[in-house]
């Protein structure tokens, strides 16, 4: 029989998990700017968590939901990525910022400009020229 033991995710609140998976999380939080996928405990879902934007994982640092080898997309509960995770529903999804400045203007709205294949866009940002955090609008 395994002894299990709390461990509190931030905006979910106390999970139970085993010794081992707490001095994994532990390892992991020493170096918690560069988690690998090595040290890295990979927890199943958390229902009910909220997304956290930007969050840390592996070298990047993400604005909106990824998929990486999986089928749908997931999102960080965490700033650093720390085994907490979630699958992204409807309201999870990156929603545009407004205004935000692109080139020399502001725009107030979704925008063709600088899309080769004419779709209207979106940042993520209030400044696209710095951050180019973008995703196309639906």
């Amino acid at each position: 029989m395994e002894v299990r033991s709390d461990v509190t995710v931030p905006g979910v609140g106390r999970l139970k998990t085993s010794p081992a998976m707490c001095n994994q999380i532990r390892d992991a939080r020493k170096d918690k700017y560069s988690p690998t996928m090595e040290t890295v405990t990979h927890l199943p879902e958390v229902k009910g968590g909220k997304c956290f934007f930007p969050f840390r994982y592996r070298d990047g640092i993400f604005h909106d939901c990824v998929q990486f080898r999986v089928k749908h997309k997931w999102c960080s509960l965490n700033e650093t990525y720390q085994g907490y995770w979630k699958y992204c529903s409807e309201e999870d999804f990156a929603k545009c910022v407004f205004p935000f400045w692109y080139r020399h203007l502001i725009y107030w709205g979704c925008t063709e400009d600088g899309d080769s294949f004419g779709k209207a866009w979106c940042s993520l940002t209030r400044n696209y020229n710095k951050d180019r955090v973008w995703k196309y609008c639906d």
